[in-house]
């Protein structure tokens, strides 16, 4: 069965910046950056995602582009023979997971959009009522399954005509979308309060637990250790320079989480002007809770339908950044499945989309409609009950990554060597052999494995023993 690829080096740049932007750049990042000390944070974010992260983002790619081939199958051909297929294993396992609770969160948004564009976004603005949202079972049943259904749809129509095609269009338009709003959110009142607190660097906050978070942050922000990039990777040309790509996905991914926060942190101001560093709201109750009561407050200025459609027009940005990712966690088990089982794309897709599905049921149940999912697990030891979805996003999203990340890295290092890394990225940028470009990504390749180690471990005691190590 012959493989697809990338109709262009633009095509897979816009598929692969799709994959890492995400729900994450929206709400994660700029709160991180508002919580740990402004610009203070965004540099070291941006040392950490360039010097630690990037090099990552390349050997996914360069494995992938080597081989041809799923995180399983690649990992195998590197190593023949050897438990080392295993990591790719856990890389194509965790996508399900992930996917199975972030089709959740997506439909969350879906509904969102859906109801303020049909006149609901009074409703939505009403204290309670997200916790009545997300306890209504089959009305999220409805919007899981719809989104479930579009990402579906774009992986079945292939490479070029599905993923890559739709990337050419839910890039530029969530661009577009994202600016408009930055433009009309810095006109408002107290905007300007927003800005300074976004942007004025805070080093008084700065300790090893912002640096863990920012690390963390990048990271994940990335989608780095769970094969989307080694998949990817997979479709791309020898001829393609995978070092400027690589580049540009991860500079666009930071861009793109940076500009989130000119749009997210001043329409806080535009509500609630003292807010500080502890108060200001995080996870979903940003984004479901107070950005509704943000484009509510318009309402006296603007009118209802106007600020409906600037509500409507904020989710529906929402739902593409959430739809490129879904799209990429969807492609990783589905090339697996293809790959593996000779099987059709068009019957791959929708079978690990129908599991996906059925996974995701717990973590659509876990927020009140079932107690069972809601109160699942309780750890740390002494701590408050866990739900279901928290539970599965613990597990695969907070400590597989970094577990895949800090193994890959040790594979390309100690096994498949950076010999043949090297020759596989000059294939496609003759200049690189003894160039200081090589020399730099050879350097932080041999530290990334133990930073990402110490994140890895960090990450594990204090989410499931209550211990930090700083």
């Amino acid at each position: 069965m012959q493989r697809g690829q990338w109709s262009s080096r633009l095509g897979f740049i816009l598929a692969a910046a799709g994959s890492a932007v995400g729900l994450g750049n929206i709400w994660g990042f700029p709160i991180q950056t508002a919580k740990n000390g402004g610009a203070a944070f965004v540099l070291i974010y941006l040392a950490l995602t360039f010097l630690i992260c990037f090099p990552v983002v390349i050997l996914e790619i360069a494995i992938g582009r080597r081989t041809q081939k799923n995180p399983v199958g690649a990992l195998d051909e590197l190593a023949p023979g050897t438990p080392w297929k295993s990591v790719g294993m856990l890389g194509v396992l965790s996508g399900v997971m992930i996917l199975s609770f972030y089709i959740v969160i997506a439909g969350w948004v879906f509904g969102y959009f859906l109801e303020i564009a049909t006149g609901g976004l009074q409703r939505l603005a009403t204290d309670g009522e997200f916790s009545t949202f997300v306890g209504s079972a089959w009305k999220n049943l409805i919007y899981m399954g719809l989104f479930m259904i579009a990402t579906v749809a774009i992986v079945v129509g292939g490479i070029k005509d599905g993923i890559e095609r739709w990337a050419r269009y839910l890039m530029p338009t969530l661009l577009i979308m994202l600016f408009a709003l930055i433009v009309y959110v810095l006109t408002l009142d107290n905007a300007g309060k927003g800005i300074a607190f976004y942007l004025i660097p805070d080093f008084s906050k700065i300790n090893i637990k912002v640096i863990n978070a920012a690390l963390s942050q990048a990271f994940f922000s990335l989608s780095l250790g769970m094969g989307a990039l080694i998949t990817y990777g997979s479709y791309v040309s020898k001829q393609d320079n995978i070092i400027s790509s690589g580049f540009i996905v991860t500079l666009f991914d930071t861009f793109i989480a940076f500009s989130a926060g000119l749009l997210i942190i001043p329409a806080i101001f535009t509500l609630a002007p003292e807010t500080t560093a502890e108060t200001i709201p995080a996870g979903p109750g940003l984004l479901f809770v107070f950005i509704p009561k943000v484009f509510m407050n318009l309402v006296a200025d603007i009118g209802y339908y106007p600020a409906s459609f600037l509500g409507a027009f904020f989710f529906l940005l929402i739902c593409f950044a959430a739809l490129t990712s879904t799209i990429s966690l969807l492609e990783v088990p589905t090339s697996y499945v293809v790959d593996q089982g000779k099987t059709l794309r068009k019957k791959a897709a929708m079978l690990v989309g129908a599991a996906v599905f059925f996974f995701g049921l717990g973590s659509m149940l876990a927020n009140g409609a079932s107690e069972f999912f809601t109160q699942f697990i309780t750890y740390p030891k002494g701590g408050p009950p866990v739900d279901f979805l928290t539970f599965v996003a613990d597990i695969f999203f907070e400590t597989s990554l970094p577990l895949g990340g800090f193994l890959l890295s040790t594979f390309t290092l100690f096994i498949w060597k950076t010999k043949n890394l090297n020759e596989e990225i000059s294939q496609g940028y003759p200049d690189y052999p003894g160039s200081l470009v090589e020399k730099l990504i050879t350097t932080m390749l041999h530290v990334a494995p133990f930073v990402i180690f110490f994140i890895f471990i960090n990450t594990v005691l204090a989410k499931f023993f209550g211990i930090t190590l700083f």
